[in-house]
């Protein structure tokens, strides 16, 4: 007796349907999920330094007197006290000026005018406030100006 073997065929799976399947999926996930609503941009600024696109005028250079007994006075307004060596009002009187010239976008220039018989080391203290300011811009006022009536 002669036995002969069937051949079988392989089993195959059908891919089609399973592709198919997967875009459905895909879509039905894309439609049923929420899109995430971004929050709208307000064009505000906050308080502050904002810098100028062009320069402004401002007085570009600040006067600082120091009369003989000490007393410092920034533009006719007189700053702490004759023996103050700190002087915190002027070191922030002069950090705004500061502030304000870099947002000008223009040199912050200080110019100093001892008094003949003032202390060296009161002219030490101004060049230290304008340091504390971060001002290189420090001139001396050369001899006597002149009034005007």
């Amino acid at each position: 007796m002669i036995v002969r073997k069937r051949e079988q065929d392989e089993a195959e799976i059908s891919m089609s349907p399973m592709i198919d399947m997967v875009f459905l999926l895909l879509v039905f996930f894309l439609v049923a999920s929420k899109p995430i609503k971004e929050e709208a941009d307000l064009g505000m600024t906050l308080p502050g330094t904002v810098e100028q696109s062009e320069s402004l005028e401002i007085p570009d250079e600040q006067k600082i007197e120091i009369r003989a007994d000490g007393q410092i006075v920034l533009n006719e307004m007189e700053m702490d006290t004759p023996t103050s060596q700190d002087l915190p009002n002027l070191v922030h009187t002069l950090t705004r000026f500061k502030e304000s010239a870099d947002a000008n976008k223009s040199e912050a220039m200080v110019t100093l005018a001892p008094d003949d018989t003032t202390n060296h080391q009161r002219i030490a203290d101004v060049m230290n406030a304008c340091s504390q300011a971060r001002i290189t811009g420090v001139t001396f006022a050369g001899g006597e100006e002149e009034e005007e009536f």
